[in-house]
């Protein structure tokens, strides 16, 4: 007795109850309408760095300990210093302070005071003595011009995004009751309000993409689909799928970060292929048969073959699950159950649509070729690609070795590709936030440090004491790129009189002097401790080289026994983020290849079958990195991505011509017949998908995030590499393969000469 394989049983299903699959379906659908009220948005140094790392662990600590988070309140007016404007930021000052989550706040205000007998200024006369008492530098950190101040806000360390969102709320709601003097405006920045900005602008452009991206599907089906009835259904399908999606990563708890927001366009494209296939395959099975008939051969049929590109396509997802970097990892699993649900639902749905709506084909059309307008040019271009296949068969050796050379130079270009970890360039370059903050930076010049975190069974002892003063002064000596260094034991020293303490006694005598903000700042109990770097503005390319040298110094200069030091911070995390890109995009594309490969090897048991598909796509990839170093695109965690999603994109394609091929030649065609018959037929079908596909990664370019836009540049690209190593690179490998692997068998079938 015959086994029934799963399809069979879904087939049987679908077809005596396909209301009841749609009911099922619409069910399913508006539960994950409920799940997409859970989704989050997610930014900071969580999306760059695991937290069960080493790495991720310390700065974590770190983060939690020791840094506090500040707020910069920009006030502009015509003259900042007029008395009345400074006494409003007093007021502001102190009812931002009553915050339950700022530690403390500061402006010119509280320098004003102090050179002013500890009142505030109340004339001009006060304000101009005052002002000629301070230091230069001091005054134009705080006071670049009469028109502009900056009040600095202090969080509690450790406050978690959600607390920060708090206080920002709470902090613009007193700002708006505040009722500054005519002409005083006030304005939110620093790292904080920029990541809370960046979530509004994530979501609001995930929602423009996806518009963006329905809209150019419904072009492209309505352009390259027109020859079937219902054409626009593969469009609400994929939408079901989108959507499904999203209920998915709702009720999985994922966040959306900010190049996970690049995968939904990416599967808008891949997975209306699905719907096509599943679409086209019941409109040719009803032309010849009953409904249900067409139901079941559609199921049966070509339900495994679709499965077979939806893994292979999987394949190159699944690879960037060994990144490092958890925002890459979340992109790939993303991809991975977007397709997979995109594919079910066209499985099951195309068919219950087509036999509750009684499904008619539209009559005197062929289901290949469309209208008869039409038909002609699609004949055209069969025999166009026939003809390129013919002669690509005839000629493999020049094809291969020119198409290789070029892939070999984009390799060695690869390699010379900047990789961009600047979160800064990320974003839209306009987003308020982004200008604030160079304000801010252009004002009071650099706020980048780098934290030393040092660690031990007594960081006060003394001779832990006397080894961070060494190594501060000798780093500021030898490093042109740090400024200046502060540290607990500075602290320590201040307040014994200026020099190092020589007992225990001492230590705890000076220690009890130091204001408590200072020593949370510097230290937490006995055990640790933190030497603070103050620097220059660097790419992260450099600060990555100097973070080196630092680093070589420690383990040239260290800490007393008992006692380790290492180097952490948001700057180190950027820095190392280059070394883990570089690292990981070639990691990821060498398992991605592995994983396709062992597929392969798994469904056809032969070697040179299962290795055929995959030398066209190793050139692709290598095309992709010369078109990267052409187009000055740089390297950054999203078209990291791009060589595994290259490789699972473009197996379908060259499978699906191979498959082709190897069915003509099954048939008793010669080999280049063979190819070529294969090429012409599939040709079509696959240029059609490959140009939706096309238009669903197109709608990335419009994103207002560069990181996404040049994304989409460069998969639009892809794909069209991927169209012509299918069409163009594929026959050629087919060709020597069949040759080495029947020898002398090249020459059957008729047409061989041709």
């Amino acid at each position: 007795m015959r086994l029934h394989s799963p399809y069979e049983y879904l087939s049987d299903i679908v077809i005596t109850k396909p209301k009841a699959i749609l009911f099922v379906v619409g069910i399913v659908l508006f539960i994950a309408l409920v799940g997409t009220t859970f989704i989050t948005m997610q930014t900071g140094s969580e999306t760059y760095l695991d937290k069960t790392t080493e790495r991720g662990v310390l700065l974590d600590k770190y983060t939690k300990t020791f840094q506090s988070d500040s707020l910069m309140l920009l006030v502009e007016s015509d003259d900042v210093l007029d008395p009345e404007v400074l006494s409003y930021m007093d007021r502001l000052a102190r009812e931002v302070a009553l915050e339950n989550s700022v530690s403390g706040v500061s402006s010119i205000v509280d320098l004003a005071r102090t050179m002013n007998g500890g009142n505030i200024p109340g004339s001009r006369a006060e304000i101009e003595m005052a002002r000629e008492r301070l230091p230069p530098e001091v005054l134009a950190r705080y006071v670049p011009s009469n028109m502009m101040t900056i009040m600095i806000v202090t969080l509690e360390p450790g406050l978690s995004q959600k607390g920060k969102t708090a206080v920002l709320n709470n902090i613009g709601t007193r700002i708006e009751l505040s009722s500054p003097p005519p002409g005083v405006h006030v304005v939110v920045t620093g790292d904080p309000a920029f990541q809370q900005q960046m979530g509004r602008e994530m979501g609001q452009s995930m929602g423009t993409l996806i518009l963006v991206a329905m809209v150019l599907m419904v072009i492209a089906v309505g352009v390259f689909f027109s020859h079937v009835r219902l054409r626009f259904l593969s469009v609400i399908l994929v939408a079901s799928g989108l959507l499904l999606t999203f209920g998915v990563i709702g009720f999985a708890g994922m966040p959306i970060t900010m190049i996970t927001i690049g995968a939904f366009p990416v599967l808008i494209g891949i997975g209306i292929d699905y719907s096509i296939q599943f679409h086209s395959r019941f409109d040719e099975e009803a032309r010849r048969s009953s409904l249900p008939d067409a139901a079941r051969t559609t199921i049966v049929k070509s339900g495994p073959a679709v499965l077979l590109a939806m893994i292979s396509t999987s394949m190159g997802f699944l690879a960037l699950l060994i990144s490092p970097i958890p925002m890459i990892r979340s992109f790939g699993l993303v991809c991975v159950i977007g397709v997979a649900c995109c594919y079910l639902l066209a499985l099951v749905a195309v068919p219950a649509v087509g036999l509750v709506l009684q499904y008619k084909p539209r009559a005197g059309e062929n289901s290949s070729t469309g209208d008869r307008g039409s038909k002609h040019a699609m004949e055209s271009y069969n025999d166009f690609l026939g003809k390129v296949a013919g002669k690509v068969a005839r000629h493999p050796v020049p094809i291969l070795i020119l198409c290789g050379l070029v892939a070999f130079i984009g390799f060695q270009m690869d390699n010379e590709i900047i990789i961009n970890t600047n979160e800064d360039s990320f974003v839209p370059p306009d987003m308020p936030a982004i200008v604030d903050l160079k304000k801010v930076s252009r004002t009071m010049g650099s706020t980048t440090s780098l934290p030393i975190y040092v660690r031990g069974d007594n960081v006060l002892d003394i001779e832990a004491l006397s080894w961070m003063r060494a190594f501060e002064e000798y780093e500021v000596t030898h490093n042109d790129k740090v400024t200046g260094a502060a540290s607990i034991a500075d602290s320590i020293i201040q307040y014994n009189g200026g020099t190092l303490p020589g007992t225990k006694e001492e230590v705890e005598s000076a220690l009890q002097k130091v204001p408590e903000q200072t020593r949370k700042r510097f230290l937490n109990g006995n055990n640790e401790a933190i030497i603070a770097f103050s620097t220059i503005d660097m790419e992260n390319e450099v600060a990555l080289s100097m973070i080196e040298d630092v680093r070589r110094d420690l383990s040239w200069h260290q800490p007393p026994p008992g006692i380790t030091a290492r180097v952490t911070g948001m700057g180190e995390m950027f820095g190392n983020l280059i070394n883990e890109i570089g690292r990981g995009k070639t990691q990821m594309t060498f398992l991605a290849f592995i994983l396709i490969f062992v597929f392969l090897l798994g469904v056809y048991r032969k070697f040179g079958k299962s290795v055929t598909p995959v030398i066209p796509i190793m050139m692709i990839v290598g095309w992709n990195g010369l078109i990267m170093y052409v187009l000055g695109i740089d390297y950054t965690p999203l078209t990291a991505t791009l060589g595994s999603m290259t490789i699972g994109v473009a197996s379908e394609y060259t499978i699906l011509i191979m498959e082709r091929a190897y069915e003509e030649r099954a048939a008793g065609a010669g080999l280049v017949p063979a190819i070529t018959k294969g090429v012409q037929q599939i040709g079509t079908a696959i240029t059609v998908s490959g140009m939706t596909t096309v238009f669903g990664f197109a709608a990335l370019i419009s994103s207002s995030f560069n990181i996404i836009s040049n994304f989409g540049v460069v998969t639009v690209i892809t794909v069209g590499f991927s169209l012509i190593g299918a069409i163009i690179v594929m026959p050629a490998v087919l060709v020597l393969v069949g040759r080495i692997g029947s020898p002398g068998r090249e020459g059957e079938g008729p047409g061989e000469s041709d």
